[in-house]
């Protein structure tokens, strides 16, 4: 098994629309997917092509996130920090600041940390977010700097196996099933109106 990508980040938002407004319509990200129903929503945004994802939760009684700077010391029990997302260039980096200063978003930066330069600025949920150009090719895995190493960093960047029971009961084919949840007739939707399809003949036999 490999992982391959982040599938999506989930987060809170107390306005969709201004959401949106500012991943779709600022950041240019595609907006791929949402549910909404009983004054709850989940809606979802692409980053580029890849399979990667941005999701948010709309409901009764959300508030924004208590504002936090990329890095900044807390004892608050929060358990993000921020999310970063990778643009191709240094002319792109700064476009995306020139673009997000002249929409009226405050931005820090650019600041150069060594492998990356790094902008950073919040949604409109106060979200703390990083745009980074990669200045260095990482050629050598895995590149640390640290004054105080790890031992466990020096056994490598791959999977060491051992440090984990294996795997004895594994499930079966007809176990493989799922209960249906509220995103249901999201599908039964898609489906019906023609905006998605399974992806092969075995998927919709799994599904049925």
């Amino acid at each position: 098994m490999t992982l391959q990508c982040v599938n999506h980040l989930a987060f809170i938002t107390n306005d969709m629309v201004k959401t949106v407004r500012f991943y779709r319509d600022l950041l240019g990200m595609k907006l791929t997917a949402g549910i909404g129903h009983d004054g709850y929503r989940h809606y979802f945004f692409r980053l580029g092509d890849a399979a990667s994802h941005i999701a948010f939760f709309e409901y009764e009684g959300a508030s924004p996130m208590k504002r936090k700077f990329p890095g900044e010391r807390t004892s608050e029990p929060v358990g993000f920090d921020h999310v970063s997302l990778t643009v191709d260039s240094r002319l792109e980096l700064f476009a995306l600041k020139d673009r997000l200063e002249a929409a009226g978003f405050d931005v820090h930066g650019a600041v150069d940390h060594g492998t990356i330069w790094s902008i950073y600025f919040y949604d409109p949920n106060g979200i703390p977010l990083e745009a980074t150009w990669e200045i260095l090719e990482i050629v050598e895995f895995p590149a640390i700097e640290d004054d105080d190493p790890l031992d466990i960093a020096a056994e490598g960047a791959d999977l060491q196996p051992g440090h984990w029971p294996e795997v004895k009961t594994h499930t079966a084919p007809e176990d493989m099933v799922a209960k249906s949840g509220n995103g249901l007739p999201m599908r039964e939707s898609f489906l019906k109106r023609g905006l998605a399809r399974y992806r092969d003949e075995a998927d919709r036999i799994a599904a049925e």
